[in-house]
């Protein structure tokens, strides 16, 4: 796991936050909270990386 990864989860966290503001501008709540999910799965990813790295050094 390295940089690839992390640029992974930057991009479906930016995705999400699309979706996110999507969804206000649009008063569609089910997208909204698509949104929020691709934010909190991106942010689980990258704290596994943190781990990973953390063991690594």
């Amino acid at each position: 796991m390295g940089i690839d990864d992390r640029i992974e989860n930057k991009a479906e966290d930016l995705g999400g936050k699309a979706k996110e503001a999507k969804g206000k501008m649009t008063d569609d709540e089910r997208l909204e909270a698509e949104g929020k999910a691709q934010q909190a799965k991106a942010d689980l990813k990258d704290a596994a990386e943190d781990v990973k790295d953390a063991f690594k050094h």
